[in-house]
Order: C-alpha cells, then structure tokens, then sequence
C-alpha cells in the first residue's frame, strides 16, 4: 500500500455507545469461548480485516458483539496478538498496531461506523504481506459482503500470501456471486478457508473464529487435540476437502 492509502495505527479514540446484542448469540459464544484452547511455545499474529462499508449496516452491531468476545477469549489466553484493519469511505483503511491486551481493539471497533464506499480487499491483502515481512502472520481473517475490484489482482496477492504461508480465512456474509467466487479463490490460493454466515448463523461464525485463533497460536495439532466440530471442519477446509 502507499503512503496515502495504507492503514494507519490507530491512536485514543473518544468514548462510544456500546453495539447492540443478540444475547443468545453472544452467551452461546462466551460458553465456546471457555473451551478456547491454546498450544505452541510462542506468541502467534492474527490480522483481523473487516468490510465497513455501507451494505454491512444492517447486521454490523452483531458482528462487532461477536468479534469483541473473540476479542475476550483470545485475551485471556494471553498468546494470540491481534491487529484491527477495516476499510470503508472513499479510500479509507485504516490498521491498529498487533495487541495482546484486545481490550483497545474492542474499543475502537465499536466505535466504527459504516460509511458507503467501495471495497479495498486488495489493500487487505497488500497490508499482510507488508506485516508478514516484518514479523510471521499466522493468519490473515477477513469479514466482508463484496468484492468491487480486479478479481485477477486479488488472487495474485492471495497467491503470494499462500506462499508466504499466511493462510486468508474468509467469512462471507450473504451471497452476492461476485464476492462468492472471489472470496473461494482468495481462501484456495492462499491455503485458507472460505465459509459463508448471515444473521441466523452468528453463532457457527463465533465458533469458526474460535478456531481460527486456535491455529493461530497452535497450527493444525492445536486443532486436532482440541476437535470441536468447527475445529474439524477448519481442518476439513484447510486440507481442501471442504473447499
């Protein structure tokens, strides 16, 4: 990204009304949370990239609600450094710094609001390779409803993430066709995995990130020993059999 349009650290932010919740949802998830289990000897580097653009309004308070207590369970496990990035607006995208304390992050995302714009999923993909140079990201996730932009050019750069072994864990909400097929390929050749979630499965989408932060710390044997169903699943994605 250059100078003008990559993601910025974040600095103090003023203090905002807390997202709405659903709260069946959200208990069914701080339940899932508990069971978070975390190997490997080191600390591991998650990006964290959100669609914030006009069409995800509707179902942006639940999302926020979600990641937050992922946020929470990755927290406490104490192992797992966290970077914010989103983009919405005209050109707007914007990166915290990697944290162990996610409490920041929580605070920031909540003050985010959606604002109309086009998608900057090739930003995304640019901005991890830079931060995979400096320091092993372990996972890249990212959470959007569209891709607006050069198919060919996003699948280059998730092909240079694959290489780099930054696997792209992609979570589609509804099911424009544009964004499906983008969205697959990104998570094929990246080595990642592609799922798609709406507002009735907020609660199979918690989990997944549940997952997704335990390969990040751990690798497919954290996966493995812990074996929820969603644990099983990623596994089943990662190998291609779920693609």
């Amino acid at each position: 990204m250059s100078d003008k349009k990559a993601p910025v650290e974040t600095g103090r932010r003023s203090q905002v009304s807390q997202p709405r919740s659903e709260a069946a949802e959200v208990d069914a998830f701080v339940r899932q949370a508990r069971t978070l289990a975390v190997s490997g000897k080191q600390n591991g580097r998650l990006v964290l990239a959100l669609d914030a653009t006009m069409s995800r309004q509707p179902t942006w308070d639940i999302a926020c609600e979600i990641q937050a207590k992922m946020f929470d369970a990755v927290g406490k496990a104490g192992s797992l450094n966290v970077q914010l990035v989103y983009y919405r607006g005209f050109g707007e995208c914007r990166a915290s710094r990697f944290v162990a304390d996610t409490g920041q992050l929580k605070k920031l995302m909540s003050g985010i609001d959606c604002r109309g714009g086009r998608t900057q999923i090739g930003k995304v993909l640019s901005h991890a390779l830079k931060e995979n140079a400096r320091g092993k990201v372990n996972a890249l996730v990212f959470i959007g409803d569209a891709m607006e932009e050069e198919v060919d050019e996003l699948a280059h750069r998730a092909g240079e993430l694959g290489l780099k072994g930054v696997p792209v864990f992609v979570f589609q909400e509804g099911s424009d066709p544009a964004a499906t097929n983008a969205f697959r390929e990104i998570a094929r050749l990246s080595k990642g995995a592609w799922f798609r979630f709406d507002r009735s499965s907020a609660e199979k989408l918690a989990k997944l990130l549940s997952s997704v932060a335990v390969f990040a710390t751990g690798g497919l044997s954290a996966l493995e020993a812990r074996g929820s169903p969603e644990d099983k699943l990623m596994i089943e994605h990662l190998s291609g059999r779920g693609q």
